[in-house]
């Protein structure tokens, strides 16, 4: 005999069809987009965290996206420098490289690149690790902040797309790993920032989505509670040049101009820390991170969109 739905049942029932109808907007308006993930912080070392962000990649990949997941692996790095006893040193936000750093940073990078491949098909999508070496997907040249010469670290110079489009025509989710070859084959650090920038731009790319350690851009640094749910380039540009673009805010604001100058359509910042952030910013009405877009473009948080 069959038991009649509790009215508690029957809300919980509709409230889950009430979160699928919210999306249903927002997948039909990016069906088929093409979306670079941008992969690091704390979601890179915690295990439940990593498997939700890979969940919602697969998630994305399921119905009808377009992902490419560039990872990180600084603070792996690090641990893995300290084992064999070298110590590490940054300038401006960039690890120094001699020959013996590059080595372990990419032997560190391609692990993590293999790791989250294999997590990517445990959930059952196809998924391929590559270098930015494999194709010259990142051609680089050395990058010298303020003029220093701080070794193998890699400023993109181009990016060759081809293996990358390959790979997502025969269904596969490219993961790419931040190294970057010059003209003589020589093997760079690239800032994992950086090189989704850029690989954003040369895809053409409707989004680009930073997984980081923050909650997006605050109004007020000092209260977690200022978030700005959605920036113009103007009115980040005047955000940074109101001085309130302060330590980490300040590259990636303009990595994000940068991008949407060239083309991307969205930016996204995002706290990683939050379990499935991606699927509450891309599939809900008021999204739960920063969105920055172009000065013309309709305003991400629109009712009715298609």
């Amino acid at each position: 005999m069959e038991q009649e739905l509790s009215v508690k049942e029957m809300e919980f029932y509709l409230d889950k069809a009430g979160v699928l109808i919210e999306a249903l907007p927002y997948i039909q308006h990016f069906q088929g987009a093409t979306i670079i993930v941008k992969y690091g912080g704390s979601a890179m070392v915690d295990h439940e965290l990593k498997k939700s962000v890979i969940k919602d990649v697969a998630l994305l990949k399921l119905i009808g996206f377009r992902p490419i997941i560039v990872h990180g692996g600084g603070k792996e790095i690090t641990n893995w420098l300290g084992k064999v006893g070298k110590q590490s040193k940054f300038v401006n936000g960039f690890r120094v490289t001699d020959n013996e750093t590059m080595r372990v940073a990419e032997m560190v990078l391609n692990r993590i690149n293999k790791g989250l491949v294999s997590m990517m098909e445990k959930v059952g999508v196809k998924a391929c690790g590559v270098s930015g070496k494999d194709g010259t997907i990142l051609r680089v040249t050395q990058k010298k902040p303020d003029g220093m010469d701080i070794g193998f670290v890699g400023e993109v110079q181009e990016v060759d797309t081809t293996l990358l489009t390959t790979l997502i025509d025969a269904g596969f989710v490219p993961v790419v790993c931040p190294v970057g070859s010059d003209e003589g084959y020589y093997s760079y650090n690239v800032n994992a920032d950086d090189a989704a920038c850029a690989i954003a731009k040369a895809m053409k790319a409707q989004k680009l989505v930073f997984l980081s350690d923050i909650k997006g851009v605050l109004e007020d640094p000092e209260n977690p509670d200022s978030l700005i749910s959605e920036m113009t380039v103007a009115e980040a540009k005047k955000f940074i040049e109101n001085g309130h673009a302060g330590g980490g805010m300040l590259p990636k604001l303009n990595s994000c101009i940068d991008a949407i100058e060239a083309g991307v359509q969205r930016v996204h910042i995002l706290d990683g820390r939050i379990p499935h952030s991606q699927l509450l910013e891309f599939f809900t009405n008021k999204g739960i991170g920063t969105a920055i877009i172009g000065d013309t473009e309709r305003r991400f948080y629109e009712k009715n969109m298609g």
